[in-house]
């Protein structure tokens, strides 16, 4: 085939770059909608001019196989990435923030086969750290979740293009190709989302560095979450009264992480950060707060829904020693908390899907060098059967 606008429904071409060479692109754009390779919002029609360029700023070779992606299981090349971070609308230098989100949602732990097929709303979060996100404009102040931004908007829309085109997560309730996301109602955090830690403001050190790498370490996490939950509180001056708020906020019945486990996080506004940290609070001492007192009282829970939790959440034995009241975490360090956002006294809260652990990768420091995961925590070995 030669033009994609030439081509009918029928004849969808196997590769998405093989309709790069279409001569009207207005036509081949309605094509892509037709043959089901967008998010249902305009695309860039992925031209061999514009993939080359950004193949021109990856890490890799042009032809490099960045492996399987589930549930579909179909290969990822460096080229297919390139081809759809264009749909998307990125910039080329965003290429390397994407190879590394690429990575990070293929470690087992992240379980992409079980997020991408659930019937949970959970999104694709990418979280950039580092001097990178200032290169960028991966904004990470005022409105960072939002709108607004091109470096956010496109670099979270081409990693979730990426897990429908390749991976084959695309809504609807059959047993046919292409109805795999089963998600009941989903959430507008599937067409994008990604933000930057803002450094900045931040009265602690990096996220990364709890991870073990360095401040300078240019750093992208990818989490399975739902949408941000809303944390306000005006009128608190004292981490005791702010920490109260936020540990009633997410101690909730609806939330996956309290039967599931995983890991979740806590996107903290800089002026709750600051007044956690003014009362001497490190991040750990808030994880530790947050893990002893963000629980779900047992009697909010329905008897049938506590009885089937209980089996696949690993408490059946511990409601007594949790004093019936289930926490929203297994363990301190699994309340990943950055700062990110701009004035204003609100925070977010993300659990995520729960049967999931968020993957934080480095990017090469120098050229030769390769991507480099960091390693999960202690309580990452909980007994956590992840869905298939």
């Amino acid at each position: 085939m030669t033009a994609a606008s030439k081509a009918p429904l029928a004849e969808a071409p196997a590769d998405l770059v093989d309709i790069a060479d279409a001569r009207d692109e207005d036509e081949a754009a309605e094509q892509l909608h037709k043959w089901g390779w967008t998010d249902g919002l305009p695309v860039v029609v992925p031209t061999p001019e514009r993939v080359e360029r950004m193949l021109a700023c990856a890490t890799r070779g042009p032809d490099a196989k960045l492996g399987p992606i589930a549930p579909r299981g179909a290969e990822l090349t460096l080229r297919g990435l390139a081809a759809n971070a264009v749909m998307a609308g990125c910039l080329p230098e965003y290429m390397p923030v994407l190879e590394a989100a690429i990575v990070a949602m293929q470690q087992p732990d992240f379980n992409l086969y079980g997020m991408q097929m659930t019937t949970h709303p959970c999104a694709l979060m990418v979280t950039v750290q580092g001097p990178v996100a200032g290169e960028l404009g991966i904004a990470s102040g005022a409105g960072c979740m939002g709108a607004g931004f091109r470096a956010n908007g496109t670099i979270g829309r081409a990693v979730r293009l990426v897990a429908m085109n390749i991976g084959g997560a695309r809504p609807g309730e059959g047993e046919v190709a292409g109805d795999i996301d089963r998600a009941t109602q989903g959430t507008p955090a599937k067409w994008s989302f990604c933000f930057a830690e803002n450094q900045g403001d931040n009265p602690w050190p990096s996220f990364g560095t709890d991870l073990g790498f360095q401040p300078t370490d240019n750093l992208v996490t990818v989490a399975a979450v739902e949408g941000p939950h809303n944390i306000n509180d005006h009128q608190s001056t004292t981490a005791e009264n702010l920490l109260k708020t936020i540990a009633a906020t997410m101690s909730t019945p609806g939330a996956n992480t309290a039967y599931r486990g995983g890991d979740q996080y806590l996107v903290l506004g800089p002026e709750h950060a600051k007044v956690l940290s003014d009362d001497g609070l490190s991040r750990r001492d808030v994880q530790e707060y947050l893990h002893a007192n963000a629980r779900v009282d047992a009697t909010r829970v329905g008897a049938e829904k506590l009885e089937e939790a209980s089996l696949w959440g690993g408490y059946r034995l511990r409601l007594e020693e949790w004093g019936h009241r289930v926490p929203i975490s297994r363990a301190p360090e699994d309340i990943r908390i950055i700062v990110a956002g701009g004035t204003g006294k609100h925070s977010a809260w993300m659990p995520t899907f729960g049967a999931t652990w968020s993957q934080t990768v480095r990017l090469p420091r120098s050229a030769g060098d390769e991507f480099e995961v960091a390693p999960l925590n202690e309580t990452a070995s909980w007994p956590n059967d992840l869905e298939s």
